[in-house]
Formats: structure tokens, sequence, C-alpha cells
């Protein structure tokens, strides 16, 4: 298990770095955990017009301003759960979206969270990530590298590609914010494949 000194670096750095570590949150129903393919970084105040912490602190995105290595979980479109890891040091928000993964440990316990999905979309989206996990709302905040979260990363990173974040309009979308950061190839990356640029 990393040390929290390996979140505490800037997002965009973070965030390839994230790829294909394993996320492991055990709830009273078992554990399941996920690889991780897709990532998009996120910084903070006045540095990024897409960020929840563009504007400053709010109730919600206190714990991006917070020590590194915690969770920071917010409700979107009134039904989703998305999950954040805090990255850099505290008083400078930012944070690494989970966009995607794939299930390897707890397999049937994902299935059921997610119904008619297929093994491949168990866990393809930040919202579908969250419920194979099943980590709720109320998690925000929770150290992960403390139960009932684990987090395993690889020794080197892997190849990856980067492009623009998904989902982010305006002046926080497009070219100026190439953040997302996946794995060519991999099942568990969702379908917007806007390359970027490639890294070895």
């Amino acid at each position: 298990m990393p040390d929290r000194a390996f979140f505490a670096r800037d997002s965009v750095e973070l965030a390839p770095l994230l790829l294909g570590a394993v996320l492991a949150y055990e709830s009273d129903e078992g554990r399941v955990a996920v690889r991780l393919s897709e990532v998009e970084a996120y910084r903070g105040v006045g540095e990024d017009p897409g960020s929840h912490a563009h504007r400053g602190m709010t109730a919600r995105t206190t714990v991006m301003f917070g020590a590194p290595a915690h969770l920071y979980a917010y409700f979107t479109y009134g039904m989703h759960t998305c999950l954040n890891v805090v990255a850099g040091v505290e008083e400078q928000a930012s944070a690494v979206l989970l966009r995607g993964g794939t299930v390897v440990e707890g397999l049937e316990l994902a299935r059921r969270r997610r119904g008619a999905a297929s093994d491949r979309d168990l866990a393809r989206g930040p919202a579908r990530l969250a419920v194979a996990l099943g980590v709720p709302l109320a998690a925000t905040g929770a150290d992960l590298l403390a139960p009932p979260f684990e987090i395993e990363v690889r020794d080197r990173p892997q190849a990856y590609e980067a492009g623009p974040r998904t989902g982010v309009s305006g002046a926080g979308g497009g070219a100026a914010y190439p953040w997302r950061f996946w794995l060519p190839g991999d099942p568990g990356v969702s379908p917007y494949r806007r390359h970027a640029k490639s890294h070895d």
C-alpha cells in the first residue's frame, strides 16, 4: 500500500499514476475491488474552471482542501455518486475523479449491485464504479489508506493516453484541459476516446 506522500502531488501528475491501481472497499455485504483504467484530474481555486473547487471552499468541497489520499464523493444529476481521490497538499484543492475500471474481486457482489449490466460495464463509468464498489455518498472524507478502503498502486506507471475531460463544457473543457487519462484498449474505459497524445 502506498503512503500518503505518494498522493501529495499535483492531480495532473497523480492521475496517470493511478492507472492500473486497485481500489477495494469492504461493506457489510462484502468486499469488491476495481482495477482503475480511466481517471480525470481536477485542480483548485482559480486554476481550473471545471473543478468544484474553482470558486473556493464550500461545505461540499471542504475535503478537497484537506489531506491527500482521502475520498471526495459527490452526488450528480440527482441520482449518481462519483468518487475522487484527493491529491496535492492541504489548503490547495485538487482531486482525481475515478472514471472507470474493471472488477477484479467480489465479482458476484458487483453483479448483484449492477443488475443486468454486462461484466465489462460493471464499473465502466464513474457512477457505475461507485455502485459496483458499494461506496456511499456518506463516505466522503474517508481515509483511503485505512479500512474499509484499501488501495494498491503499481510499482511503475503503465503506458497511457490522454485527452479532453468528459462532460466538462465551457472554459473547463476541451483541448485546453487534456486531463483525462486512460489505459488504451482496456475494457474498463468508457466509450469517449478523443485522443490527444500518448505516453510510454
